[in-house]
């Protein structure tokens, strides 16, 4: 034993050693080598059991847990049985003897060590490793350890990893179903008892206020009053070890239920006791009794209690997770909301609103979100199942949804709910969609309920109601999407209102307008508040409390024209004329209020169209109107947010409305000559382009119900070439020597004229590009001298990437918008001129040396030749040969083996647009060649390049960028359906079976886990070209080629692969084959060296 007393002795000084923390890494590094090392040896478990036993120093024992861990999951099939049936018989008997005295993580972890065993053993050689179990849970010394054991089970058995094989998990989940009866039964049997034990000695409550809870409501929602009496019977006092007794339990059935399906094995009994536990969550008055009584004995505080109420919801919430319910499990579907919502209605329960809100503050946090979670999850999956039960009252439940949630305690619980209204409004609008008969009587069940819960979020958003909690929300830091707290609160409350208006548009419309109108004249009567002096206006009001609720008042308002401005869709389509008066009363007012007018534009374009005959004053007062309150807002003077606000709603008006008279109102011909006076200060960029481009459009686009004759256009395209001749005015005089050393101009001063201008035009361009081809006819004859001089510029900018990529990004959006009126002969030069400047070196030298920007450069410039390929007709099919040269030769060997994704995907595109665009400069089929022959077998041209870009495909599905993989994924099995790719003769016969070949062993070293269903498809959709092939020559090829697994290995691996045809039962076997073929080479690896087998 002196050997093992002092390797002992050694490992703990080591461990010591290891976690102190003036040991330098390169010691560590050499413990952990040495503590590999005497793991690896063969006979090291003796040693750890020893070590076990002998022990009480936790690195060591858990040292020790992890040698037995590694030798059971990847060393067992070498371990001579003699040796499993000593370990399988000496770990129990440790954890049974040390359970008690262990710390609780070394006793979980020997848990699951002996549940390993049991993984890999039971029930042939390891036969009563289940039995061992239950008889745990039976006797009461052993109940909690039974259960830990039991969750370890059902977590490590029911879903297991990697490391086993298709048949093993398939037997080791039929052995656990088995027993799931007879589990469920001693979980409900555990927990009845501590329910009865501890009720029968609870001492009596003072009598309880709940007890005349059965009023109508729950004599509806709970038709048993049977079931009413028993849920209120006051709550027992549990002792510490009974309430670790049932949380164990509660924590074991959550598990169970994740993967148990819906059947009679959970039994009402089962569902009533978990309830009854869901009750601890809840029961507040309990929890004080607790804090009185317990003070002194050997009693659970309320927190603990708390989290038997979060467990049982746990519970219960799996149960409901579940979409697919066998018929004779509804009626206990019904129980269950039944019994949750007389738990809502004692959570909700009280008419005075501050003590609902303040119970709801006292329940545990992790509780309210369980309830939460329930009932987003009976809305989501259950709500249309149970809508239709007659004795199931949806309507009441809604009034106890509501009051859960206008008394969150806190705002992201708040949040939580709404997502719930959501939800219902949702299936109330698609409920009403498909049984369009049924609206109105629909719309009568729920009248009240939604005008109530609209009412409410209204009130909820506005300071006049709910300032305390609205002055929480923080309005400067931004999260994720880019918006503060205050923002995604307003903008989900007005989610919500926008779906109430969709359902009842009068009742919404009607409670917003009033409330709008209040806080309106509050602001409009300021006026009189605005005194002038020297400097300026000023507005005199100085008390302190006018000035709060001023500001209150003012924000209100704000929230409100969103609401409004939320809500302009349902004002337009077939409901204009039914709602003119609503929508033309909200407009008339905010005329002054630029973003809620601009959502309004719609609506304006319609009321155009409607009196465009007889121009109707009260139209062109209203655009009048606003055009005189957005002019004076567009000012280099004026706040960024307001001036922008002012250049969108400008936007909208030359571009959705689109007025006949707007170019000639005084106040547009302003801002006409505002941006064209070469003096006048220049906007902030993202304004002057807003503004270009309205002034662009108002020039540009057709005017609505007018003949072509009336349009103007000769007039218009006038005004249009002098607009654009003077915004690119600097721009059209830059020489190709403004880069040149000798340079009249600093370098970034040209720089800034060319960013300026090219943002502009490029934006006018975008914007026209999908309009009539008369105004892309006039937008391109303005811009053609701009156009010259860029590609003239062009290589004098090549070394320089910012440029260029600006440049480029132009010459992408003239190429996607105006290419038929630049016509071929240019659009072919400025071809010719990229694919000349875009060199070898060029290339290697923006892709490798300038970072980013050169690497944006190059995939612009790739995707203007992504145009180009997609152009139909014979127009550039001449330039085929040197696109594809260009990629194959020069941009694809500089990043074939880059790891960096960068120009890979844009590379790709233009590859698979090339074939999928030009599918006959590779195979040229004729009619009469197909009827002849039956099949088309095509002839095949320019084949060397054909199979260069398919090479490139293969070879992108051996890098580990998966977005990259996924796409080109997706771009071959396009080429398949489109044009038949696989069925091709080349690809058949030198391809296919290497494309699968890859595939699989992507598969098998699961470098890309997340698109196994996509790849698994796309072997199949390969393998279906040739069935035959694939079953008589690949997998045999396959399976002789895979190392790692013997020849009796292999041809089980074969064996297993049934010979099925359709798609479901072929990628299963293609999945099942990959996972057997990894198990097995585990288990060869943890043969001991030199093992001989038979």
């Amino acid at each position: 034993m002196a050997s093992e007393e002092a390797s002992l002795r050694a490992l703990e000084s080591l461990m010591t050693e290891f976690f102190h923390d003036c040991t330098t890494n390169e010691r560590k590094r050499e413990i952990e080598e040495l503590l590999n090392n005497f793991a690896q040896q063969i006979g090291a478990w003796r040693f750890c059991l020893y070590f076990l036993s002998s022990t009480r120093n936790d690195y060591v024992m858990m040292y020790s847990l992890t040698v037995f861990e590694n030798l059971i999951n990847k060393m067992w099939l070498g371990v001579p049985s003699q040796d499993k049936m000593e370990i399988r018989s000496c770990l129990p008997k440790l954890l049974l003897a040390h359970h008690k005295t262990l710390p609780y993580f070394i006793r979980n972890k020997l848990c699951k060590v002996i549940v390993d065993i049991g993984r890999q053993d039971w029930p042939m050689f390891y036969h009563d490793f289940f039995t061992n179990i239950l008889q745990l849970i039976q006797s009461p010394v052993t109940t909690p350890l039974g259960l830990i054991m039991l969750k370890t089970t059902s977590e490590e058995l029911a879903c297991p990893r990697e490391d086993l094989s298709v048949a093993r998990k398939e037997e080791l989940r039929k052995l656990l179903l088995d027993q799931v009866q007879t589990v469920l039964g001693l979980l409900t049997g555990i927990l009845e008892t501590v329910w009865d034990k501890h009720s029968v000695t609870a001492a009596t409550p003072p009598p309880s206020p709940t007890s005349g809870e059965s009023g109508d409501l729950l004599s509806n929602l709970l038709q048993s009053p049977s079931s009413a009496k028993l849920l209120n019977q006051p709550i027992p006092i549990l002792d510490v070890e009974s309430e670790y007794i049932c949380s164990l339990a509660l924590e074991c059935l959550a598990h169970l239920f994740s993967w148990i399906p819906l059947s009679a094995s959970i039994t009402p009994s089962l569902l009533t006791t978990i309830f009854h536990f869901a009750r601890f969550g809840c029961d507040i008055r309990a929890r004080k009794m607790a804090s009185v009584n317990g003070s002194s004995q050997n009693c659970v505080s309320g927190q603990e209690r708390g989290r038997l109420g979060v467990l049982a919801m746990s519970c219960i919430n799996e149960l409901m997770s579940k979409n697919c319910v066998p018929m004779e499990f509804e009626e206990y579907l019904l129980r269950m909301f039944q019994q949750t919502f007389y738990l809502l209605q004692k959570i909700t329960k009280d008419n005075n609103a501050h003590t609902v809100k303040s119970r709801l503050e006292e329940l545990d946090e992790s509780y309210i979100e369980k309830f939460t979670d329930f009932l987003r999850l009976f809305v989501s999956v259950h709500l249309r199942r149970i809508e239709s039960y007659s004795q199931f009252p949806v309507v009441e439940f809604l009034t106890l949804l509501f009051k859960y949630t206008f008394h969150q305690p806190t705002h992201e619980g708040y949040f939580s709910c709404l997502d719930i209204w959501t939800l219902f409004l949702d299936y109330l609008t698609s409920k009403i969609k498909s049984r369009l008969g049924d609206k109105e009587a629909v719309l009568n069940r729920y009248e009240d309920a939604l005008v109530l819960l609209l009412t409410e979020v209204l009130n909820r958003i506005q300071f006049r109601y709910n300032q305390a909690q609205l002055e929480e929300l923080d309005d400067e830091t931004l999260d994720d999407d880019q918006q503060t707290e205050w923002q995604r609160y307003l903008r989900q409350s007005l989610e919500v209102v926008a779906k109430v208006m969709e359902l009842l548009p009068t009742h919404a419309f009607s409670t917003l307008f009033p409330v709008l109108q209040d806080n309106l004249e509050v602001y409009l009567g300021l006026q009189q508040f605005i005194v002038t002096s020297g400097s300026g206006h000023r507005l005199n009001i100085t008390a302190e409390n006018d000035c709060r609720r001023l500001h209150c008042s003012l924000r209100d308002l704000s929230s409100l024209l969103q609401a409004v401005g939320r809500l302009a869709e349902y004002f337009i389509g077939d409901v204009f004329a039914a709602r003119f008066n609503d929508a033309l009363t909200v407009v008339e007012r905010h005329a002054q209020s630029l973003a809620a007018l601009q959502a309004y534009s719609h609506w304006l374009a319609q009321y155009c169209s409607e009196v465009h005959r007889q121009n109707t004053q009260q139209f062109v007062t209203l655009i009048s109107t606003t055009m005189d309150a957005i002019t004076p807002l567009i000012s280099t003077k004026v706040q960024d947010k307001l001036l922008l606000s002012a250049c969108h709603l400008l936007v909208s008006l030359a571009t959705t409305v689109r007025p006949v008279f707007l170019i000639s109102i005084p106040a547009v011909q302003k801002v006409f000559n505002r941006i064209t006076d070469a003096s006048a200060l220049r906007l902030v960029d993202k304004a002057q382009v807003l503004v270009c481009r309205a002034l662009s459009n108002i020039l540009l686009l057709p005017w609505p119900n007018l003949p072509e004759n009336e349009q103007q256009w000769p007039v218009r395209s006038i005004n249009h070439a002098s607009l654009i001749s003077a915004l690119s005015r600097d721009y059209r005089n830059l020489k190709p020597s403004a880069v040149a050393p000798q340079r009249k101009m600093p370098l970034d001063d040209t720089k800034l004229i060319i960013h300026q201008t090219l943002s502009v035009l490029e934006d006018i361009v975008e914007n026209i590009s999908g309009e009539s081809t008369k105004s892309r006819q006039i937008c391109y004859q303005s811009l053609q001298e701009s156009v010259q001089v860029s590609l003239a510029l062009f290589p004098a900018f090549i070394h320089q990437s910012d440029v260029t990529d600006e440049m480029l990004s132009f010459f992408l959006t003239l190429f996607r918008g105006l290419r038929v009126q630049m016509g071929v002969p240019f659009t072919e030069q400025i071809i010719q001129t990229f694919l000349n400047m875009f060199t070898r070196e060029q290339l290697a030298e923006s892709i490798l040396h300038e970072g980013s920007t050169g690497c944006r450069v190059v995939e612009k410039f790739l995707k203007i030749l992504q145009v180009v390929v997609q152009e139909p007709g014979q127009v550039f099919k001449p330039f085929l040969p040197s696109i594809i040269a260009l990629c194959m030769e020069q941009v694809y060997p500089i990043i074939a083996e880059r790891p960096s994704p960068d120009v890979k995907a844009e590379l790709f595109e233009l590859l698979f647009r090339t074939l999928h665009h030009n599918w006959r400069y590779f195979f040229k089929s004729t009619v009469l060649a197909s009827v002849q022959r039956g099949i088309a077998e095509e002839q095949m041209e320019n084949e060397p390049q054909f199979s260069a870009i398919m090479q490139a495909f293969g070879q992108s599905f051996l890098q580990p960028d998966i977005h990259l993989f996924k796409q080109n994924l997706f771009y071959l099995e396009t080429l398949n359906t489109k044009q038949k790719l696989y069925h091709k003769k080349i690809f058949r016969t030198a391809m296919l079976f290497q494309f699968v070949n890859v595939l699989l062993q992507v598969l098998v070293h699961k470098s890309h886990d997340l698109l196994q269903e996509e790849i698994g498809i796309a072997i199949y959709n390969m393998a279906s070209v040739d069935f035959d092939g694939f079953f008589a020559a690949f997998l045999p090829e396959f399976l002789t080629s895979c190392d790692g697994v013997d020849a009796n290995q292999k041809s089980v691996l074969g064996r297993n692969f049934k010979m099925d045809r359709d798609l479901p039962s072929f990628t299963q076997n293609v999945h099942r084959l990959v996972n057997d073929l990894r198990y097995y080479r585990l288990c060869n690896d943890s043969l001991p060296p030199g093992t001989v087998k038979l």
